[in-house]
Protein backbone atom coordinates (compact mmCIF):
# COMPACT_ATOMS: atom_id res chain seq x y z
CA UNK A 1 0.00 0.00 0.00
CA UNK A 2 1.37 3.11 -0.53
CA UNK A 3 0.51 5.52 2.50
CA UNK A 4 1.84 8.46 -0.12
CA UNK A 5 -0.84 8.16 -2.77
CA UNK A 6 -3.86 8.00 0.65
CA UNK A 7 -2.34 10.63 1.98
CA UNK A 8 -2.47 13.01 -1.26
CA UNK A 9 -6.27 12.12 -2.30
CA UNK A 10 -6.89 12.13 1.54
CA UNK A 11 -5.60 15.65 1.80
CA UNK A 12 -7.45 16.73 -1.85
CA UNK A 13 -10.86 15.75 -0.20
CA UNK A 14 -10.73 17.57 3.18
CA UNK A 15 -9.82 20.55 1.25
CA UNK A 16 -12.86 20.18 -0.73
CA UNK A 17 -14.85 19.36 2.43
CA UNK A 18 -12.95 22.51 4.17
CA UNK A 19 -14.15 24.91 1.94
CA UNK A 20 -17.60 24.44 2.57
CA UNK A 21 -18.51 23.10 -0.88
CA UNK A 22 -20.86 20.26 -1.79
CA UNK A 23 -18.80 19.06 -4.71
CA UNK A 24 -21.40 17.13 -6.53
CA UNK A 25 -23.65 20.74 -6.58
CA UNK A 26 -22.78 23.84 -8.06
CA UNK A 27 -25.64 26.72 -9.22
CA UNK A 28 -24.19 26.44 -12.66
CA UNK A 29 -24.52 23.77 -15.56
CA UNK A 30 -21.97 21.90 -17.01
CA UNK A 31 -19.75 18.49 -16.25
CA UNK A 32 -22.74 17.11 -16.14
CA UNK A 33 -21.17 13.97 -18.05
CA UNK A 34 -18.96 11.71 -16.73
CA UNK A 35 -15.41 12.55 -16.26
CA UNK A 36 -13.07 11.06 -19.25
CA UNK A 37 -10.04 10.76 -20.65
CA UNK A 38 -9.60 13.17 -23.90
CA UNK A 39 -7.52 11.03 -25.15
CA UNK A 40 -8.44 7.23 -24.97
CA UNK A 41 -11.96 8.33 -24.50
CA UNK A 42 -12.59 6.11 -21.15
CA UNK A 43 -14.24 7.87 -18.02
CA UNK A 44 -12.66 7.79 -14.76
CA UNK A 45 -14.10 5.55 -11.90
CA UNK A 46 -13.94 5.37 -7.92
CA UNK A 47 -12.75 8.52 -6.33
CA UNK A 48 -11.62 9.70 -9.50
CA UNK A 49 -15.09 10.85 -9.97
CA UNK A 50 -15.59 12.79 -6.97
CA UNK A 51 -12.11 14.44 -7.81
CA UNK A 52 -12.45 15.79 -11.07
CA UNK A 53 -16.11 16.63 -10.44
CA UNK A 54 -15.46 18.79 -7.42
CA UNK A 55 -12.83 20.76 -9.62
CA UNK A 56 -16.26 22.56 -11.49
CA UNK A 57 -15.20 22.27 -14.94
CA UNK A 58 -17.93 22.58 -17.40
CA UNK A 59 -16.20 19.98 -19.62
CA UNK A 60 -15.76 16.15 -18.68
CA UNK A 61 -12.54 15.68 -20.60
CA UNK A 62 -9.24 15.18 -18.98
CA UNK A 63 -5.46 14.57 -20.30
CA UNK A 64 -1.93 14.98 -18.91
CA UNK A 65 0.54 16.97 -19.38
CA UNK A 66 2.44 15.00 -22.14
CA UNK A 67 -0.68 14.10 -23.88
CA UNK A 68 -1.49 18.09 -23.79
CA UNK A 69 2.07 18.08 -25.84
CA UNK A 70 1.48 15.49 -28.00
CA UNK A 71 -1.92 17.22 -29.18
CA UNK A 72 -0.05 20.29 -29.71
CA UNK A 73 -0.84 22.42 -27.00
CA UNK A 74 0.21 23.40 -23.96
CA UNK A 75 -1.29 23.35 -19.79
CA UNK A 76 -1.74 27.36 -19.02
CA UNK A 77 1.00 29.07 -16.92
CA UNK A 78 0.18 28.47 -13.09
CA UNK A 79 -2.96 25.86 -13.31
CA UNK A 80 -2.89 22.82 -10.87
CA UNK A 81 -3.27 19.77 -11.72
CA UNK A 82 -5.97 17.54 -10.40
CA UNK A 83 -4.54 13.89 -8.73
CA UNK A 84 -6.14 10.92 -10.23
CA UNK A 85 -5.69 6.78 -8.77
CA UNK A 86 -5.21 3.77 -10.05
CA UNK A 87 -4.31 0.18 -9.20
CA UNK A 88 -1.79 -1.41 -10.57
CA UNK A 89 -0.40 -5.21 -9.61
CA UNK A 90 2.96 -5.20 -8.27
CA UNK A 91 4.80 -9.14 -8.63
CA UNK A 92 6.71 -10.13 -6.18
CA UNK A 93 8.50 -13.23 -4.91
CA UNK A 94 6.50 -15.74 -3.12
CA UNK A 95 7.57 -19.38 -2.72
CA UNK A 96 4.03 -20.17 -1.26
CA UNK A 97 2.65 -19.33 -5.03
CA UNK A 98 3.01 -22.18 -7.81
CA UNK A 99 4.34 -19.76 -10.14
CA UNK A 100 7.07 -18.67 -7.31
CA UNK A 101 5.40 -14.75 -7.51
CA UNK A 102 2.30 -12.98 -6.48
CA UNK A 103 0.56 -10.00 -7.45
CA UNK A 104 -0.25 -6.94 -4.64
CA UNK A 105 -2.70 -4.42 -5.70
CA UNK A 106 -0.54 -1.13 -5.64
CA UNK A 107 -2.31 2.43 -5.40
CA UNK A 108 -0.81 4.92 -7.78
CA UNK A 109 -1.45 8.51 -9.27
CA UNK A 110 -0.84 10.30 -11.68
CA UNK A 111 -1.80 14.34 -12.62
CA UNK A 112 -4.46 15.23 -15.04
CA UNK A 113 -5.53 18.75 -16.40
CA UNK A 114 -8.89 19.95 -17.85
CA UNK A 115 -8.99 20.82 -21.72
CA UNK A 116 -10.16 24.49 -19.64
CA UNK A 117 -6.74 24.44 -18.29
CA UNK A 118 -4.95 24.33 -21.61
CA UNK A 119 -4.28 26.22 -24.77
CA UNK A 120 -3.76 25.31 -28.66
CA UNK A 121 -5.61 21.86 -28.36
CA UNK A 122 -6.68 21.55 -31.52
CA UNK A 123 -10.83 22.21 -31.26
CA UNK A 124 -11.00 19.36 -33.58
CA UNK A 125 -9.85 16.75 -30.76
CA UNK A 126 -12.19 18.35 -28.21
CA UNK A 127 -16.04 16.50 -28.19
CA UNK A 128 -18.49 18.90 -28.73
CA UNK A 129 -20.72 18.60 -25.78
CA UNK A 130 -24.51 18.34 -26.55
CA UNK A 131 -26.70 20.10 -23.55
CA UNK A 132 -29.57 22.88 -23.41
CA UNK A 133 -28.73 26.39 -21.62
CA UNK A 134 -30.98 28.60 -20.26
CA UNK A 135 -31.51 32.27 -22.09
CA UNK A 136 -29.91 35.02 -19.46
CA UNK A 137 -32.44 37.85 -18.74
CA UNK A 138 -30.63 40.03 -16.87
CA UNK A 139 -31.94 41.55 -13.14
CA UNK A 140 -31.96 45.22 -13.51
CA UNK A 141 -31.94 45.94 -10.27
CA UNK A 142 -28.29 43.69 -10.21
CA UNK A 143 -27.04 45.03 -13.39
CA UNK A 144 -27.03 48.25 -11.62
CA UNK A 145 -24.60 47.58 -8.59
CA UNK A 146 -22.36 45.33 -11.07
CA UNK A 147 -21.48 48.62 -13.15
CA UNK A 148 -21.80 51.34 -10.55
CA UNK A 149 -19.50 49.92 -8.28
CA UNK A 150 -15.89 52.16 -8.27
CA UNK A 151 -12.63 50.87 -9.22
CA UNK A 152 -14.37 47.98 -10.85
CA UNK A 153 -12.44 44.98 -11.26
CA UNK A 154 -12.32 42.95 -14.69
CA UNK A 155 -14.70 40.64 -15.02
CA UNK A 156 -14.32 37.48 -17.36
CA UNK A 157 -16.61 35.41 -18.56
CA UNK A 158 -16.67 31.65 -19.38
CA UNK A 159 -14.85 28.68 -18.35
CA UNK A 160 -16.51 26.49 -15.69
CA UNK A 161 -14.94 28.30 -12.49
CA UNK A 162 -15.99 31.39 -10.40
CA UNK A 163 -13.17 32.45 -8.61
CA UNK A 164 -11.58 36.05 -7.85
CA UNK A 165 -7.41 36.53 -8.53
CA UNK A 166 -6.14 39.31 -5.99
CA UNK A 167 -2.58 39.02 -8.24
CA UNK A 168 -4.45 40.20 -11.52
CA UNK A 169 -7.43 42.10 -9.67
CA UNK A 170 -9.54 39.80 -12.36
CA UNK A 171 -13.12 38.26 -11.25
CA UNK A 172 -13.95 34.94 -13.62
CA UNK A 173 -17.04 33.33 -14.10
CA UNK A 174 -19.30 31.00 -15.94
CA UNK A 175 -21.51 32.36 -18.47
CA UNK A 176 -24.75 33.74 -17.45
CA UNK A 177 -26.57 31.49 -19.28
CA UNK A 178 -24.97 28.76 -17.77
CA UNK A 179 -26.71 29.74 -14.39
CA UNK A 180 -29.61 27.51 -13.29
CA UNK A 181 -31.21 31.37 -12.83
CA UNK A 182 -30.64 34.80 -12.72
CA UNK A 183 -30.35 35.05 -9.25
CA UNK A 184 -27.84 31.98 -8.56
CA UNK A 185 -25.74 33.97 -11.28
CA UNK A 186 -25.57 37.15 -9.61
CA UNK A 187 -25.05 35.83 -6.36
CA UNK A 188 -22.15 34.33 -6.63
CA UNK A 189 -20.99 37.28 -8.87
CA UNK A 190 -21.71 39.66 -5.49
CA UNK A 191 -19.75 37.08 -3.54
CA UNK A 192 -16.75 37.74 -5.47
CA UNK A 193 -17.17 41.34 -6.05
CA UNK A 194 -16.91 41.51 -2.47
CA UNK A 195 -13.47 39.63 -2.34
CA UNK A 196 -12.26 42.20 -4.82
CA UNK A 197 -13.41 45.19 -2.45
CA UNK A 198 -10.75 43.63 -0.09
CA UNK A 199 -7.74 44.55 -2.66
CA UNK A 200 -4.87 46.72 -2.13
CA UNK A 201 -6.27 49.29 -4.29
CA UNK A 202 -9.67 49.37 -2.40
CA UNK A 203 -10.67 48.80 1.19
CA UNK A 204 -7.02 46.74 1.48
CA UNK A 205 -8.62 44.06 3.76
CA UNK A 206 -6.60 41.67 5.48
CA UNK A 207 -6.55 38.10 4.33
CA UNK A 208 -7.16 39.09 0.74
CA UNK A 209 -3.98 42.05 0.38
CA UNK A 210 -0.98 40.21 1.74
CA UNK A 211 2.39 41.44 0.38
CA UNK A 212 2.29 38.79 -2.69
CA UNK A 213 -1.24 40.37 -3.71
CA UNK A 214 -2.65 36.69 -2.87
CA UNK A 215 -4.59 34.69 -0.77
CA UNK A 216 -3.79 34.04 3.12
CA UNK A 217 -3.09 30.45 3.57
CA UNK A 218 -5.76 28.11 2.67
CA UNK A 219 -7.80 26.62 5.66
CA UNK A 220 -6.31 29.69 7.87
CA UNK A 221 -8.57 31.64 10.20
CA UNK A 222 -7.93 35.08 8.37
CA UNK A 223 -8.77 32.76 4.61
CA UNK A 224 -11.83 31.66 6.71
CA UNK A 225 -12.99 35.41 7.57
CA UNK A 226 -12.42 36.36 4.05
CA UNK A 227 -14.82 33.70 3.17
CA UNK A 228 -17.54 34.59 5.91
CA UNK A 229 -16.82 38.79 5.10
CA UNK A 230 -17.88 37.69 0.87
CA UNK A 231 -20.61 35.45 1.68
CA UNK A 232 -22.19 38.19 4.06
CA UNK A 233 -21.59 40.99 1.27
CA UNK A 234 -23.56 39.35 -1.00
CA UNK A 235 -26.45 38.28 0.93
CA UNK A 236 -26.41 42.59 1.62
CA UNK A 237 -26.04 43.00 -1.79
CA UNK A 238 -28.75 40.38 -2.63
CA UNK A 239 -31.38 42.61 -0.88
CA UNK A 240 -30.59 45.41 -2.73
CA UNK A 241 -31.08 43.53 -5.42
CA UNK A 242 -34.42 41.88 -4.59
CA UNK A 243 -33.06 38.55 -4.92
CA UNK A 244 -32.19 37.70 -1.22
CA UNK A 245 -35.12 35.09 -0.56
CA UNK A 246 -33.22 33.12 -2.92
CA UNK A 247 -29.47 33.16 -1.84
CA UNK A 248 -30.06 33.25 2.16
CA UNK A 249 -30.35 29.46 2.10
CA UNK A 250 -27.11 28.85 -0.11
CA UNK A 251 -25.39 31.71 1.69
CA UNK A 252 -26.24 30.12 5.34
CA UNK A 253 -25.10 26.29 4.51
CA UNK A 254 -21.99 27.77 2.55
CA UNK A 255 -21.27 29.92 6.29
CA UNK A 256 -21.99 27.33 8.21
CA UNK A 257 -18.90 24.97 7.19
CA UNK A 258 -16.95 27.67 8.73
CA UNK A 259 -18.84 28.48 11.93
CA UNK A 260 -17.25 25.07 13.10
CA UNK A 261 -13.63 26.71 12.67
CA UNK A 262 -14.82 30.51 13.99
CA UNK A 263 -16.79 29.00 16.57
CA UNK A 264 -14.54 29.97 19.49
CA UNK A 265 -13.77 33.60 17.78
CA UNK A 266 -16.09 35.89 19.78
CA UNK A 267 -15.54 38.39 17.41
CA UNK A 268 -17.46 37.66 14.72
CA UNK A 269 -19.51 40.68 14.59
CA UNK A 270 -16.10 41.87 13.36
CA UNK A 271 -16.80 40.02 9.87
CA UNK A 272 -20.55 41.39 9.49
CA UNK A 273 -19.19 45.53 10.02
CA UNK A 274 -16.23 44.03 6.94
CA UNK A 275 -19.18 42.94 5.04
CA UNK A 276 -21.17 45.69 5.45
CA UNK A 277 -18.00 48.15 4.48
CA UNK A 278 -17.38 45.94 1.17
CA UNK A 279 -21.07 46.04 0.61
CA UNK A 280 -21.39 49.59 0.81
CA UNK A 281 -18.10 50.02 -1.14
CA UNK A 282 -19.54 48.28 -4.23
CA UNK A 283 -23.08 50.26 -3.87
CA UNK A 284 -20.86 53.15 -3.89
CA UNK A 285 -22.47 55.02 0.01
CA UNK A 286 -20.99 56.73 2.71
CA UNK A 287 -22.95 55.38 5.34
CA UNK A 288 -21.16 55.40 8.39
CA UNK A 289 -21.21 52.02 10.54
CA UNK A 290 -23.55 51.98 13.29
CA UNK A 291 -21.87 53.05 16.58
CA UNK A 292 -21.31 50.30 19.04
CA UNK A 293 -23.32 50.50 22.52
CA UNK A 294 -22.36 49.00 25.56
CA UNK A 295 -24.52 46.49 27.05
CA UNK A 296 -26.69 47.60 30.07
Amino acid sequence: MNNDTYQVITDRIIAQLEKGVVPWQKPWRGGEQMPRNLISGREYRGVNVFLLHAMSYQSPHWLTFKQASALGGHVKKGERACPVVFWKRLQVADKTEPTGNKAIPFLRYYSVFNVAQCEDIPPDKIPVQNGSQREHCPITEAENIVAAMPKRPEIKHGGGRACYSPSLDCVTMPKPEHFRSGQDFYSVLFHELTHSSGHASRLNRKGISGEDGEWSAFGSTPYAREELVAEMGAAFLSGHAGIVERTLDNSAAYVQAWLARLKEDRRLIVQAAAAQKAADFILDTKFPLPETEDAE
